[in-house]
């Protein structure tokens, strides 16, 4: 198998990761929960994907994909410390193709995101919002390549990391790279969990 390499995230990359997280997402508990509909999922979440990175991540520098001889396997969306809340402007450049990815469920999306932006820590830290890799190469350390490349940056800053994770599966693999569960955030309506998790810089 080719060597996994991984670079900053370019505009011409929003199309073809936004495929990649949405295929890692599909059976991803809380994404169930906000859109129940199989179909509808797998079209929201691209959409969601790909104005996430547009609107917000891109702009902040966060962006890194893994690829292996040419094909992008996995994305890693990050904000940098003090960057983690998306400008008024951005919400509004966001908020039509929001409407259009969860139409009738996008009041769920809400509430995920309030829920998470209610219990953000306050203290300066690398925030990995989404992370993800095809489905097709799990297993073959896309993602273990994302998370050492941007790790290994808030070790040398002297950083603290944050996560959520939205399926109690993928604890124990964050677990590996340093980070500590630190609660459980629940969802209304007999929704799923969220587990924040905090990482000290080594």
């Amino acid at each position: 198998m080719a060597a996994v390499e991984v670079r900053p995230g370019r505009k011409s990359d929003i199309r073809q990761s936004a495929e990649v997280l949405g295929r890692a997402f599909h059976d991803d508990p809380v994404m169930r929960w906000v859109l129940p509909d199989e179909a509808a999922r797998t079209r929201g979440l691209k959409r969601m994907f790909a104005t996430m990175n547009r609107h917000h991540f891109l702009r902040g520098g966060g962006v890194e994909v893994a690829s292996a001889a040419g094909a992008l396997g996995a994305a890693a969306l990050w904000d940098p410390p003090g960057r983690w809340k998306q400008t008024r402007l951005e919400e509004l450049l966001m908020m039509p193709a929001f409407v259009r990815a969860f139409g009738s469920r996008v009041g769920h999306g809400q509430q995920v995101a309030e829920l998470m932006k209610e219990h953000h820590p306050e203290e300066p830290h690398w925030y990995l919002a989404i992370i993800g890799s095809d489905p097709s190469v799990r297993g073959a350390g896309f993602g273990q390549a994302l998370m050492r490349s941007r790790l290994d940056r808030c070790d040398a800053e002297h950083a603290p990391a944050y996560l959520e994770s939205s399926n109690p599966d993928n604890i124990g693999y964050y677990e590996r790279f340093g980070f500590e569960v630190t609660g459980e955030l629940t969802l209304p309506e007999g929704g799923p969990s969220l587990w924040p998790m905090w990482r000290q810089p080594r």
